[in-house]
């Protein structure tokens, strides 16, 4: 990755929408000076799930130290005369989360006479393909598959979103969250599910792909973890074994594919051939095989972003601040979280 030449501007960018905190330092739009990731995942496992309260509680135990050593890693020893800007998440997410991020930000601003910018959390993921891919412009459509969040955006210029569409229901994290639950794989459940779903028939069980064939974008995975619950009831009542992997196989292929059907409707709609991948459950094995081979199937242009910058991170954040900046956004200390922002908003 590399910055655009004669750019040298610095920005700090700050992520605790949810469970993880995150910071990271980039010179101009891409090249990346620093980054670090505080996880929780420890902290919120043995309550299958994330516990608001105690996510700020360890946002406000991590933020400090691992913003020193960030610096440090960036080789800022004076951030005041060398940073440039300081971009924050201030939603969509949780609040007492936001607010940890939010009021440091406001601080180091204030303390450091540096500009400040609010960034919206679902920008930011797609800007980490922006981070990973210098070739990436505006019009492209964009698929975030991010924790609460199942919707596809067309990113008719940067600042200039349309939410095509967006789920009834569960996101297909949240789906992915909830079948672990049920099969008694722990949190985070994605990564797990992917693992056995790799060595599992997919076809073993025929789950429903979920609103198949509406030709609209929307997405629904409420009644698909149903359908996993009936299975594992049914198998209970006939005194059968569990086939764990082949049953994450299955949930799998149904999501996956409900996932790319509604890309193609949108790339039917639009006409955009551009087609960029972004979030945590971007990191899923099946789904990223599955866009490139409908991209090469299809003539679409496909941008996946390193698994590393699929989750919360301070990369993208920098990254969308610093572009929000260049168009002229700025930010004074008055401004609010709110969990509920919506990008086109």
């Amino acid at each position: 990755m590399t910055s655009v030449a004669g750019d040298p501007f610095l920005t700090l960018g700050i992520e605790t929408s949810c469970d993880d905190t995150a910071v990271a330092v980039l010179e101009g739009p891409r090249r990346v000076l620093a980054a670090g990731l505080s996880s929780q995942v420890e902290d919120h496992a043995p309550h299958g799930g994330v516990v608001p309260e105690l996510a700020s509680r360890k946002h406000q135990e991590a933020i400090l130290p691992l913003l020193h050593q960030v610096l440090n890693r960036a080789g800022i020893r004076n951030p005041a005369r060398e940073l440039h800007l300081v971009a924050v998440t201030s939603g969509p997410g949780l609040m007492g989360s936001l607010l940890v991020g939010v009021m440091t930000a406001k601080a180091l601003s204030q303390a450091w006479e540096v500009p400040l910018v609010s960034v919206n959390h679902l920008e930011g993921h797609l800007f980490a393909n922006v981070v990973a891919h210098g070739d990436l412009k505006p019009p492209f459509l964009c698929l975030i598959v991010s924790g609460g969040h199942t919707e596809i955006l067309l990113v008719r210029a940067f600042g200039d979103y349309q939410v095509l569409g967006g789920t009834r229901d569960d996101a297909a994290g949240e789906a992915y969250d909830k079948v672990a639950k049920l099969l008694g794989l722990g949190y985070p459940g994605g990564p797990v599910v992917d693992r056995l779903a790799a060595t599992g028939n997919p076809e073993a069980f025929p789950l429903p792909v979920p609103l198949s064939g509406s030709g609209a974008v929307e997405f629904s995975f409420s009644g698909l973890k149903t359908a996993v619950l009936w299975v594992l009831k049914r198998l209970e009542k006939d005194g059968l074994p569990v086939p764990v992997e082949d049953l994450c196989a299955s949930f799998q292929r149904a999501a996956v594919a409900s996932l790319l059907e509604k890309t193609r409707v949108a790339v039917e709609q639009t006409g955009v051939r551009q087609v960029a991948l972004s979030g945590g459950v971007g990191a899923n094995s099946a789904l990223r095989a599955g866009l490139e081979e409908e991209g090469a199937r299809r003539g679409w242009r496909v941008y996946l972003p390193p698994r590393d910058l699929c989750t919360d991170n301070g990369v993208m954040i920098a990254a969308a601040g610093y572009s929000a900046f260049r168009r002229g956004i700025r930010c004074d200390v008055t401004f609010a979280p709110d969990p509920s922002w919506e990008l086109n908003a």
